[in-house]
């Protein structure tokens, strides 16, 4: 669609991490809504199973012009060594835009803590990076993030792209990024039309508004954000005040979930925060220190059997009363449970035990914070197994460790004549529970104060359908970990079932023995592994393999982690791990590609 300006006709963009669903889905309603460009944001490209090709194809027949492709991060005022890995991923990127057809890309301004405050070193790398974007035939626009670490306005970006003189390097305005800082924008007149290579439009409610809005919609009860809560109520009983501890919380969520669980998960918080200050005494925590067993409920075991025999499990025993079937693998066992209580919606994550050191001291510490222990039918000679129900509806047990002096719930169940030994080398490396929208808080204030477990901050995951926020908590030593998400919640749940992620020293002798075994691997798209090629240097063949068996990498400065996942049985599916020892990571970077090949992999076509 275009309009006119004194006669010169403007055309209208959208870029596609505005719209929802799968790259294709993005084109094909920016084009019905009458727009002529988009702009290609990064994830969808390399979550999109099209060849950069066929998404240059498509757009053209879709009526769209691909106006920009964006954003390259961090690249500027660096220095010169990492600069050199900067100017390898770009060519790597002007290659790609060159098979795509797009002919402006977006550099945002740093935010990297090695970006230096030089503005000439920053016009003199971006002079470069200009240089080698011509010979592609491709223009670089600049532009100032409001939060960048040193350019965070778009005069002071203007500055370094007048500094660099380089014709293929211009600036990028975007509405937000400068109103947001309170920029006086009619300082734009004195940009030369010609430099001003795009223009991004967004509004947003004013700054102003940002604390009040913060406070009316995103509150929080103590334990769930960020704030040093307990320091402050320190300064205050030191004060002398002995009045009420009242929580003031305005929060849309808890304004529209149930009213009792919510008043439970607060008072939860108020008993946490005044243990926290010495002014409560509660069972202490008693952290779990492994996972005894994950236990899936199923109406159909056959697909759940095959799907754990490619796995390498074996069924090695049976519960003496109920039908349920023990599965082996090293150190991980899953129970196979087909009571008649199973849905008829498919196999789902039921329960978790939990190795505790102290079972009735972590059933005490539960109930004293509004955790009520489940009622459980046993017979007599079963194992008197306390469980709790996570915010998610997950039973959580409390297994002994090894103690004799402890019942072994694995006494209750009876070796399967003629089982072979189950196979060594692989444990639990974590669990992902998926909770409803309204249980998000909760479930990381449970899991903290519950069973004393760490968390970490949390993420927000890209879902072609709408961002989805992880969070995972954790003992010590990582022998458990569980990963707390929520999101959009589209018909297809697949991407919202439970997983189960096993560890294991070879991540690609696994993945072949798993297909080997008939087991299918979720096929990962072509773009992600070209994507990966620009990002680290790999070993002769070590790509390749990744490609052919889907696995996926990350890699920080604690080692790397590779996974790759199977395929879904109901609302469960699993993944395989290989984890350096000083990665703590959960695959976050991987996400989106996981969760568009997920969703894929469920729609015709």
């Amino acid at each position: 669609m275009t309009g006119t300006f004194e006669g010169f006709p403007l055309r209208t963009s959208i870029a596609t991490v505005s719209l929802s669903g799968s790259l294709t889905e993005k084109l094909a309603a920016a084009s019905r809504a009458g727009f002529g460009g988009v702009e290609i944001f990064e994830n969808d490209l390399l979550a999109s199973p099209l060849a950069p090709e066929e998404i240059r194809a498509r757009c053209a027949d879709l009526g769209l012009r691909i106006d920009l492709y964006q954003p390259m991060r961090d690249i500027e005022a660096v220095p010169e060594e990492v600069f050199a890995r900067n100017l390898r991923r770009a060519r790597h990127k002007f290659e790609l835009m060159r098979r795509l057809g797009a002919d402006t890309v977006l550099v945002c301004s740093s935010v990297s803590p090695l970006a230096l405050d030089d503005d000439a070193l920053a016009a003199g790398q971006l002079a470069r990076l200009a240089r080698l974007a011509a010979e592609f035939g491709i223009r670089v626009a600049y532009e100032a993030l409001a939060w960048g670490r040193h350019v965070h306005t778009y005069d002071h970006a203007w500055r370094i792209v007048d500094a660099a003189g380089h014709p293929a390097l211009g600036t990028c305005l975007d509405s937000f990024h400068i109103l947001s800082r309170g920029s006086d924008p009619k300082g734009i007149e004195a940009i030369p039309g010609e430099k001003i290579f795009f223009l991004q439009l967004a509004d947003a409610p004013l700054p102003a508004m940002d604390v009040l809005q913060w406070s009316r919609h995103h509150r929080c009860f103590p334990g769930q954000g960020g704030f040093d809560v307990a320091g402050l109520l320190r300064h205050v009983l030191k004060a002398g005040y002995r009045g009420p501890l009242s929580l003031e919380v305005f929060n849309d969520v808890f304004r529209q979930a149930d009213a009792g669980s919510t008043a439970v998960d607060a008072h939860r918080s108020l008993l946490l925060l005044q243990e926290a200050v010495g002014a409560a005494e509660l069972p202490p925590p008693v952290v779990p220190a492994g996972v005894a067993f994950a236990e899936l409920l199923t109406p159909d075991a056959e697909p759940v059997g095959a799907l754990l025999t490619a796995l390498g499990f074996t069924r090695t025993a049976r519960h003496r009363g109920k039908p349920v079937d023990l599965w082996q693998r090293g150190e991980a066992r899953i129970l196979v449970n087909t009571a008649a209580t199973a849905r008829r919606d498919g196999t789902r994550l039921a329960a978790i035990g939990l190795a505790c050191p102290d079972p009735a001291g972590a059933a005490r510490r539960a109930e004293a914070l509004h955790a009520p222990v489940l009622p459980r039918r046993r017979a007599p000679e079963d194992a008197p197994l306390d469980a709790v129900a996570a915010p998610d509806g997950t039973e959580l047990f409390f297994c002994a460790t090894d103690d004799p002096e402890l019942p072994d719930w694995r006494a209750d169940f009876a070796d399967l004549p003629d089982a072979p030994a189950p196979c060594s080398g692989t444990r639990v490396d974590h669990l992902a529970l998926t909770h409803p929208w309204h249980h998000f808080d909760e479930a990381t204030l449970f899991h903290r104060s519950v069973l004393g477990l760490g968390a970490r901050e949390s993420v927000d995951l890209a879902d072609p359908y709408g961002l989805r926020r992880s969070r995972a908590v954790a003992n010590a030593d990582g022998s458990v970990r569980i990963a707390l998400t929520v999101g959009a919640a589209p018909a297809d749940e697949t991407v919202h079932a439970a997983h189960i992620a096993l560890a294991t020293d070879d991540v690609v002798a696994a993945a072949r023995a798993f297909r080997a075994a008939g087991g299918r691997l979720l096929t990962v798209p072509a773009n992600y592994y070209d994507d990966l090629a620009a990002r680290y240097d790999f070993a002769d063949g070590e790509l390749e393999t990744y490609r052919d068996l889907g696995i996926l990498y990350d890699r920080d400065t604690g080692g790397a982690f590779r996974h790759c996942y199977t395929e879904t049985v109901g609302r469960v599916f699993f993944e395989l791990v290989q984890r350096d020892p000083g990665h703590h990571g959960y695959g976050a970077a991987n996400a989106p590609v996981r969760l568009a090949a997920q969703h894929a992999g469920r729609l015709p076509g």
